[in-house]
Formats: C-alpha cells, sequence, structure tokens
C-alpha cells in the first residue's frame, strides 16, 4: 500500500517519497497496523487513551505515554524519552487500538514506569536525526573493519543512531559469545559516541535487513509476522516434504516459518489416517506403504517381493484390511482393491466442455516438406533447360 507522497511527478512518473521504508504518512512502511477505529469518535465524557505506539529505525516500535496531551495524530515526527538525551520517532498507532497492541504484546498499559513524549519534534530535530540517519551506512561499514582487524567472530548487521546522535546500537550475529570491549573503545574513539552492542537472532536479522523470498513475496517476518515460533524438521515430515536444506531454509539461514502455516491442517488429518509404517497382510506376501498423500486420502503399497510395483488403495480400504488382519485373517490380494479404485475414478470423472487437450489451442505446424520438394524440382527443371540451350 503506498503513501500519500507516492502519487506521480512529472510527465506521468512515479515520484516516490524516496524514504525506504519510513515515510511519515506510514503507509508503506514495515509491520504496519490498519486503524480501523480511525473514523470512530469516542463516547461523551470518555478521554483518548494516553499511550501511543511509535516506530522507529526498520520496525523496532514501542509504547509512550503521553502525559503532555498533545494532540498528536498518525505520521507526526515526536521526540521521545530515552536513558539519556531523546530519541526521534514516527507516530504509527493512536487511541483505542494502542491498548489492543499492548495487550497483545504483554504491555502492561497501567504501568507508571513507561516513557513518556517530551514534545513534537522541532524542525532542528529532525536535521539533526536526519544527519546522523545519513551517517549509518558509512559508519557500519567502518565498524565491520574494525571487528575484522581484531578477529572477532561476530558480524554487525545493523546500525541505529539516537535521535540526538549521543548513542548509536550496533546490533550483530553471533554463535559464540563475544569480547567486543575491545572494539567498544576503538568505535567510541573512531565515532565520537557512545555504543551499546545488541546480540540479535538470525531471524531477527532478517527481520531488520528485510527481502524478498523464495515465493516471489517479501518476508513475512519484516512485513507482518512479529513473534518467531520454533521450527522443526518435524514439520517438514508431517508435510511430507523433502528433507533438502536449500528449499527448507530461509534467507536467516533457519527453516522458514512458513512451514508452521499449514501444520495444523496437516496434523488434523492424520488423527483418522493410517500410518506410513502400515503392514498389509495378504496371501501374495506382506506389503509395505510407500508413499501416502493426504489431499486425495490415497496411500501406495507395494509387496516385500516385489517393491517396484505401487498399488494405490484409498484411506477407508487401508483401514479395512488393517481391521481384517486384526482379526488373524488374510486378504486374498492388493489387486482387487486397486480394481474397485480404478473403477470408482473412472466412474466419477465426465468431460462436460468436450475439450480436454492441453494443446487445443495450438496451431499445427505446417509440413514444409512438400514446399521444399517443389522448390527442388523446379531448380532441376530449370537446371536441364539452361543445358540444352
Amino acid at each position: 500500500m503506498g503513501c500519500s507522497s507516492c502519487s506521480n511527478g512529472a510527465g506521468g512518473q512515479p515520484r516516490g517519497c524516496k524514504n525506504n521504508g519510513t515515510c511519515g504518512t506510514d503507509g508503506c512502511n514495515k509491520l504496519t497496523v490498519f486503524d480501523w477505529l480511525s473514523n470512530m469518535s469516542l463516547p461523551n465524557g470518555q478521554t483518548p487513551f494516553d499511550c501511543v505506539e511509535i516506530r522507529f529505525k526498520n520496525g523496532r516500535k514501542e509504547f509512550y505515554r503521553n502525559t503532555e496531551k498533545l494532540s498528536i495524530a498518525i505520521g507526526d515526527v515526536v521526540a521521545t524519552q530515552a536513558k539519556s538525551g531523546h530519541d526521534v520517532g514516527i507516530v504509527t498507532l493512536t487511541g483505542e487500538l494502542v491498548k489492543v497492541q499492548m495487550k497483545r504484546k504483554k504491555v502492561n498499559y497501567e504501568d507508571n514506569a513507561l516513557p513518556k513524549i517530551y514534545r513534537k519534534a522541532t524542525q532542528r530535530d529532525i536535521d539533526i536525526w536526519q544527519k546522523y540517519r545519513g551517517k549509518e551506512e558509512e559508519i557500519k561499514k567502518r565498524s565491520r573493519e574494525i571487528a575484522i582487524s581484531l578477529n572477532l567472530k561476530m558480524k554487525l548487521s545493523d546500525v541505529e543512531f539516537q535521535g540526538d546522535g549521543s548513542k548509536a546500537t550496533f546490533y550483530y550475529t553471533a554463535e559464540d559469545r563475544v569480547d567486543f570491549r575491545q572494539l567498544i573503545k576503538d568505535m567510541a574513539k573512531a565515532f565520537g559516541t557512545r555504543i551499546e552492542m545488541r546480540q540479535i537472532g538470525y531471524r531477527q536479522e532478517a527481520q531488520r535487513l528485510g527481502g524478498i523470498g523464495s515465493c516471489g513475496r517479501e518476508l513475512c517476518c519484516s512485513t507482518w509476522l512479529t513473534d518467531f515460533r520454533s521450527v522443526s524438521t518435524a514439520s517438514a515430515r508431517y508435510q511430507q516434504l523433502a528433507l533438502n536444506p536449500q528449499k527448507l531454509a530461509g534467507q536467516c539461514g533457519k527453516l522458514k516459518c512458513c512451514l508452521n502455516y499449514e501444520l495444523d491442517m496437516y496434523l488434523e488429518a492424520l488423527n483418522d489416517f493410517p500410518s506410513a509404517d502400515s503392514k498389509l497382510l495378504t496371501n501374495k506376501g506382506m506389503a509395505f506403504c510407500q508413499k501416502a498423500d493426504i489431499f486425495k486420502e490415497t496411500l501406495w503399497f507395494s509387496y516385500k517381493n516385489d517393491p517396484s510395483n505401487w498399488h494405490a488403495l484409498k484411506k477407508e480400504q487401508v483401514q479395512e484390511i488393517l481391521e481384517i488382519n486384526s482379526d488373524g485373517k488374510k486378504i486374498e490380494s492388493l489387486e482387487e482393491y486397486v480394481a474397485e479404485t480404478t473403477e470408482e475414478e473412472r466412474l466419477a470423472f465426465e468431460n462436460v466442455v468436450g475439450q480436454d487437450s492441453l494443446t487445443r489451442f495450438d496451431r499445427p505446424r505446417r509440413k514444409k516438406t512438400k514446399r521444399h520438394k517443389g522448390k527442388n524440382q523446379k531448380k532441376k527443371n530449370r537446371n536441364k533447360s539452361v543445358k540444352n540451350a
């Protein structure tokens, strides 16, 4: 969804806000929330909720209390309380919907220790904020060079300056514990500001940096996903996916979060589904399950002596055979049930349109052999006439 400043420029070309996801109207930001209560007025006598949601760099959001009762709207740039000095952020949500968000993120809105909003940011505050934001890429590159010179096994993924420029927070990922005391001294001397190091996980790093997933869409963690649940290889096994790390891993190097989206549906479908370890007893020998399709409710079995020849059986047929085997009896063969399945499928299919060919709209290729033969014959006749002359 584009913001109001992304209108067309001269000549009908898209102008764009050129803020790289930090536009003031908050229409094209990461993890934005639609305020569906914005057009509703409060009942008589009810005071507006005094907490406000404010967004900082790369979708980092925090809640602040509006003690001064300032007239604040979504998109306003405000100066907020920090541990030392002040920070500058953009208002992303106001009103009663903030209370819903605080409950969702388990933040006590009655806590008096919540940080406060000082004022609406002045032009001087915004100039200082933008000045230090413009230095972040250069400082990030220089800090990586310092970390490499100290032989530290860590990756500095992002840097964020406080609004007044008094502090810089460096986000990094590392496999083991890192002693970065000398790194902080060197960076404080090089950049002339207070340094704070904050370790994040690989999923949080992908959330901050963003990107495009293998599905062709923006990463879920950088657009709408806020909580990161653990993903195990069991999720892929239940969905019968090939355990290929290159396909199952996301940009963060961990298993994709989308493996959990349909997991509950698969688990529900597997409750009354025969086990993949099921063994069917027949007079022709024991049959083992080779493959199962939950959507088609079909299982493929093969005899122990003939593993390459698979027989498709419906879920109900397998359950029926298992009941017969539980009584100590054997069925004659799997081919009897396979014949019933194929007959049912043949009756269920009906070609209504009468066009079941996928290539019915393709133009048939013209045969060029006759035309070439005609040309060759004309050449031969012409050569004979020249010789006779």
